[in-house]
Order: structure tokens, then C-alpha cells, then sequence
């Protein structure tokens, strides 16, 4: 990383401080969850502190028998979300997460170059292939990681198509002569493929200012060689520097044999953190976040990562590689099963060490557990040895771990000319490309 590239910063609308415990305390603010306002106050924080973007994770489903504990999966429509935030805002980016499984490509093109245009140029797309949820989409199972890449490259390529197919260039808006739009450049697309069917062209034309950044959600082999061929960045778990230099190394590498830039892609991994005025505040607010964590549930993510049963298992005892049966051939999470794998081959952790670890009770984020101190040590370490472009920020445990990120760690970095000072362009493109 020189001096003179921005670490690109994205922080996470998901109320990432809400989750375990969090939403319990007296300052959470739980009762405005399903209110604008709520993320509007996140996004203009971050706005203030010149973030690249604010980001909007989702899925299509819902778990009911972990909502006694807290909010789950419970989350407004993204897209929709940030059209509420865009008008309130004026340059922050905003990358609203939106299925490649599940939702028609057309939607999609039309909703993203809506949000493009309503936001003047900062829409983003984060496209997902969904883990789970197919059930409300008329299937029965879920299609294999290699299927579901598959169908995300061509629906890619459609939306792109479609944003194509009614250019910025085609609109006169002539009164004199009255011309609106020469029909000569807009067509349809006549996409026949393996997955989708779409004529086209988009009813909407292109906003015109740069096109829409690009942002995948994953690290698996397949989702890998997705991410290189089209994403501008990839939001991806890499729970610690060694996984983040490999997998940033390997995308770049594939990124080449794509025909594109090494650096046309960014790894942008998600830092949780979980801040305080004192380390052992932080420590304490992470005990605390995960005091009700579910032992069963978590004995049953292990089992469904790893195939491996610790139910009977007393807490001290080491898991090694020697006790990993055959990996199952589908498991919910290639990625966290993976690190989890790592993991047991690289330190052999006691059965209670592997349960508490992030990819059980958590997403397997790289982790911070400090101050704001310890978390701009640990940035600045990992920028210096090229295990980032960036990372997006996913404050845990309390209200006051968000502000400790926004009001005090993004001042470090700025000092530090790690984050810019003041924005330079009005687009998300623009901002990317700094």
C-alpha cells in the first residue's frame, strides 16, 4: 500500500452492535430498527467522516426461533433503504446488496440505475448468491456454490447489458425540434442464455456520470474467480493477516488472467469491532454481547462446517486435524468451513476455544477487541503489509463502539493519510477510483 493510495472504508448499515446482547442496552436504540431515521444517522456519521460508502447487507429469509433472543435476520429492503438515505445525503456512496439467485436480472438493473439516479452517481451494487432462502423462491433445494456462480455471472451480464441498452448520450431532450431521446441508440439486448431470458432494453437510461462499482460477497474458489472477472472490490471474511494476504494475492493473480488489472480489484474484508475506552472495557462488552450465545446452535454450525459431532466432547479437549472426518460436500459456508479448517490445523484449539471462535458464534471476521488505539495498530499493520485495499467497518457491542469507529478511529486515519480528508469526486466510482 504507498502512501498515496486512500485505504477505500465502507461501514456497515447493519446494525452490527445490535447483535448478541447489544440490543439491550439502555443506549441501542432498538425501538427505531424499522425507521429511516435510524440508518440515516449512521450514514451521515460516516458521510462526515469522507467513507467511501455505506453498505447494506440482506438476506431473503428468516430464522423464527432465534428471534426471542434478538433481532436475526430481521432487516428493511436495502435498496429501498438507501433511496430513503440518498436524498439526505450528498456524497456518500451507497451499495445495497441485492441477489443474483433470486431476483430477475431486469429488477435488478432497474431498481440500481433508480437508486444511481436518485442518488446523482452513488449507487453500488453488492451481489450475493444467497446461501439460503430458496424456499421462498419456488425451490426446492438449494443449487450447488458452482451452480449459483454460474447463474450470477450471466445475470451480471445481463444487468450490465441493460445499462448499456438505454445510454446517457441517447437523451436530447430537444424542445425546439421535439426530440426526447434518439431511438437509434437505445435497443434491446436479446439475451438467450442458460439461466435467463431477457429482451430488454432497461426502461430507465444510464445516470451518465461513470458506471455502477461492482462489490461481491464471498471467498471461495468459484466466488474468487467470479469477483476477479467483474468486481471492482469483494467484501470477504478473513479472520486473520495471513488468509487476507493470500486471498488478496490470489484475486489480483486471477484479476491478470481475466484480461484486467491487478489492482482492479480490491480486497475490502469486514473488520468487526468491538471498542472501548480501555481494553478490558472492550473485552468486557464482548462478554457481555455473548453471555446468551447458544451452545447447541453453535455444536450444530460446527457439525454442518465440518461434519464433525463435539456434543459429546468434554471442553478441554484439543480438536486436531486427525479427528476432521472427509469435509461434507455442501456445506452451508465453503468460506467459514474453510477458515474453521485452518483454524484446527494451524492452533488445535479445545473444544470450548473452537465454539467461541467468530466463524461459530459470528460471521469469522477479522476482529479488533480493544481501543481505538489497538484498532488503528492493527489497520495501519495490515495496510503496511498488503493484506488490504480497505475494509468495512462492522462496530460490535454497543451504540458506543459505533461513534468510538466513526468520531475517533477515522480521525486516526486520516492523520495517518490512510483515509482522505475531504472528498475529492460526487460519484461512488469516483471515490473508489482516488
Amino acid at each position: 500500500m504507498t502512501a498515496s493510495r486512500k485505504l477505500k472504508i465502507g461501514m456497515s448499515l447493519a446494525p452490527t452492535w445490535l447483535s448478541g446482547e447489544g440490543w439491550r442496552r439502555p443506549d441501542s436504540g432498538v425501538e427505531d430498527l424499522f425507521f429511516s431515521d435510524f440508518y440515516l444517522d449512521i450514514a451521515r456519521r460516516a458521510e462526515a467522516a469522507c467513507l467511501d460508502f455505506v453498505f447494506r447487507p440482506d438476506t431473503l429469509f428468516l430464522r423464527p426461533e432465534v428471534l426471542d433472543k434478538g433481532p436475526g435476520f430481521t432487516s428493511l429492503d436495502p435498496t429501498v433503504l438507501l433511496a430513503s438515505i440518498a436524498r439526505e445525503t450528498t456524497h456518500i456512496g451507497l451499495l445495497s446488496t441485492i441477489s443474483a439467485s433470486f431476483l430477475p436480472p431486469y429488477i435488478i438493473a432497474r431498481q440500481l440505475q433508480t437508486l444511481n439516479w436518485l442518488s446523482k452517481g452513488r449507487a453500488g451494487w453488492n451481489i450475493v448468491t444467497a446461501l439460503e432462502g430458496q424456499e421462498n423462491f419456488g425451490l426446492k433445494d438449494m443449487p450447488s456454490a458452482e451452480e449459483r456462480y454460474e447463474h450470477a455471472a450471466e445475470v451480471t451480464a445481463v444487468v450490465k447489458a441493460l445499462w448499456d441498452s438505454y445510454p446517457h448520450e441517447a437523451l436530447r431532450m430537444d424542445r425546439a425540434t421535439g426530440t426526447f431521446a434518439d431511438p437509434a441508440m437505445v435497443g434491446p439486448i436479446g439475451h438467450q442464455g442458460t439461466h435467463v431470458t431477457v429482451s430488454g432494453p432497461l426502461n430507465i437510461p444510464a445516470f451518465g456520470k461513470g458506471r455502477i462499482p461492482l462489490v461481491q460477497a464471498g471467498a471461495s474458489p468459484t466466488g474468487r474467480d467470479f469477483a476477479a472477472s467483474v468486481a471492482d472490490a469483494v467484501f470477504a471474511s478473513t479472520p486473520d493477516k495471513a488468509a487476507a494476504i493470500e486471498l488478496r494475492h490470489d484475486l489480483r493473480r486471477r484479476a491478470e488472467a481475466h484480461g484486467r488489472s491487478s489492482s482492479a480489484v480490491r480486497l475490502m474484508p469486514g473488520l468487526s469491532l468491538y471498542l472501548a475506552e480501555t481494553r478490558k472495557e472492550a473485552e468486557d462488552l464482548f462478554a457481555e454481547s455473548h453471555a446468551r450465545a447458544d451452545r447447541g446452535r453453535q455444536l450444530a454450525a460446527v457439525s454442518r462446517m465440518l461434519g464433525l459431532d463435539l456434543s459429546t466432547w468434554p471442553g478441554d479437549r484439543r480438536v486436531t486435524s486427525g479427528d476432521l472426518p472427509a469435509p461434507p460436500a455442501s456445506p452451508r459456508s465453503r468460506t467459514h468451513a474453510e477458515l474453521l479448517f485452518r483454524l484446527i490445523e494451524r492452533e488445535a484449539p479445545t473444544v470450548s476455544e473452537l465454539l467461541a471462535r467468530p466463524e461459530v458464534i459470528g460471521s469469522g471476521h477479522w476482529q479488533v477487541i480493544g481501543t481505538v488505539d489497538d484498532a488503528f495498530e492493527a489497520i495501519r499493520d495490515w495496510s503496511e503489509s498488503g493484506a488490504i485495499d480497505g475494509f468495512i467497518a462492522l462496530p460490535g457491542g454497543s451504540v458506543g463502539s459505533m461513534h468510538l469507529a466513526l468520531e475517533r478511529l477515522m480521525p486516526r486515519l486520516v492523520d495517518a493519510a490512510l483515509l482522505r480528508e475531504a472528498y475529492r469526486g460526487t460519484t461512488f466510482l469516483d471515490h473508489l477510483s482516488e
